[in-house]
């Protein structure tokens, strides 16, 4: 398989270059195409192995029927003049993770963690918890680095983790897990997808391929959850349910106390079912309750997800902003009781922020930045919270330091993507705490 084919691979980012690499070699003609110039050093490895690179801004011009394969880059819209042609002209269209999967060894036990919030989070911990329990388990997909760079380092009977975002799962089509977790759905990317139940529907993937012997871990109480899984195949196990849930400051599992939350450091409804996911996973191997409580007393979460950054004068700053959509900033919202100044706002997706109304009343002043400003000073404007225009982080920091009191939280959770101003959400967190530090650290 993938030998003795014409490969046109669209986008040079770290899954563009890594999927290049473990397609050469295979008498496979390659050409890899991105917007932007290659460092000089990738460029000299990839034209030694016999990939040829084109630098365009018109992709589309290179899309053609010679093309046994297109592989795509998940940021490419599915909604794109790119995507268009190519179906236009019937050719097969896959990503990385696609490809990789059909270079894994045998009898690897995938699990697969996508949804709209808490996936980070919930991947991270079945990873430390796994490894604690010397488990040979390899992390890979959305967070880490692509499937096709780490095949190499993933052996027979090895457990494979994969974080798995909606743009990846649009161009899989054998690629399947052995278990899969659905965090939660709620409308979000509707730029990238064009409605939001493409969204869901692309969302249901991870789950591709299930039969009874394969495992699916899903939130009950999320509606949009439980209609995409309606009719799949999976053996069905639920939390936020009459058995796996979060009551009266305990972690249930099986209706049985599992955790005092008092005893760990994660704190918050919504960690609370990430550890509910992980423990579900978990139970699936040998595992020691006891190594899990001890090493939850002493996780904080993962960093730009409601990361505590540092308090001074007792004013308290977290970044939070992995939150890329309103759903998001409402979990952030519901975890403080006391007064916040928060940082709302980035790329323009059509979201609606009316969602967080009523979890607004411990905001004491909204900061609105990037492409939507205007559109979130209407909305404090109708639900009569204060609103400053600042349109850049810096700004709205700026106006923080002069305006924040002791008792208050200073939450950057933008409700929004990044990529009108920074390259990636982690480039939005790092300038916050920057600015925390150099001004009040």
């Amino acid at each position: 398989m993938y030998e003795n084919m014409k490969i046109l691979i669209l986008g040079a980012a770290k899954s563009g270059v890594s999927v290049a690499k473990l397609l050469a070699n295979r008498n496979n003609d390659i050409t890899l195409s991105d917007l932007n110039d290659l460092e000089e050093n990738v460029k000299s490895e990839l034209e030694n192995l016999g990939i040829k690179i084109v630098i365009t801004k018109n992709q589309c011009e290179l899309i053609n029927k010679s093309y046994d394969l297109i592989v795509k880059n998940p940021a490419i819209m599915v909604t794109s003049d790119i995507v268009k042609k190519v179906n236009e002209l019937n050719l097969r269209m896959e990503n990385e993770i696609e490809i990789a999967y059909h270079f894994l060894p045998k009898n690897v036990t995938i699990i697969g963690v996508t949804g709209s919030n808490g996936k980070t989070t919930t991947t991270t911990l079945i990873y430390e918890l796994l490894k604690l329990h010397g488990k040979k388990v390899v992390l890979g997909g959305n967070i880490g680095y692509p499937l096709s760079s780490i095949i190499n380092d993933i052996k027979e009977n090895d457990i494979l983790l994969l974080e798995i975002s909606d743009h990846q799962l649009c161009d899989i089509h054998d690629f399947k897990t052995n278990i899969s977790v659905l965090t939660n759905i709620c409308p979000t990317h509707l730029d990238y997808h064009g409605n939001y139940e493409h969204y869901m529907w692309t969302k249901k993937r991870i789950f591709n391929h299930h039969s009874s012997n394969d495992l699916a871990i899903i939130n009950k109480s999320n509606l949009d959850s439980l209609k995409i899984t309606d009719d799949i195949l999976s053996k069905k196990i639920y939390f936020n349910n009459d058995e796996n849930y979060y009551k009266d400051g305990f972690i249930y599992l099986h209706n049985e106390k599992y955790l005092n939350v008092n005893d760990i450091r994660l704190k918050g409804n919504h960690n609370y079912e990430n550890i509910l996911m992980a423990l579900l996973v978990l139970e699936n191997f040998d595992i020691n309750k006891e190594k899990i409580q001890n090493f939850l007393k002493n996780f904080s979460g993962v960093t730009h997800r409601l990361e505590y950054v540092l308090e001074k004068n007792g004013i308290v700053y977290y970044n939070d902003s992995k939150s890329t959509n309103p759903t998001a900033t409402i979990t952030a919202l519901k975890t403080f009781s006391n007064p916040i100044h928060l940082i709302l706002g980035g790329q323009e997706r059509n979201q609606d922020f009316n969602e967080l109304n009523e979890y607004m009343k411990n905001v004491k002043k909204i900061y609105a930045i990037g492409t939507v400003t205007d559109r979130i000073y209407e909305y404090a404007k109708n639900i009569n919270i204060p609103c400053e225009k600042c349109y850049y982080l810096k700004d709205a920091m700026d106006k923080i330091f002069s305006n924040a009191l002791s008792g208050d939280v200073v939450l950057l959770s933008p409700g929004s993507g990044s990529q009108d101003q920074y390259v990636k959400f982690e480039d939005r967190g790092d300038e916050f705490k920057k600015l925390v530090e150099k001004n009040v650290g």
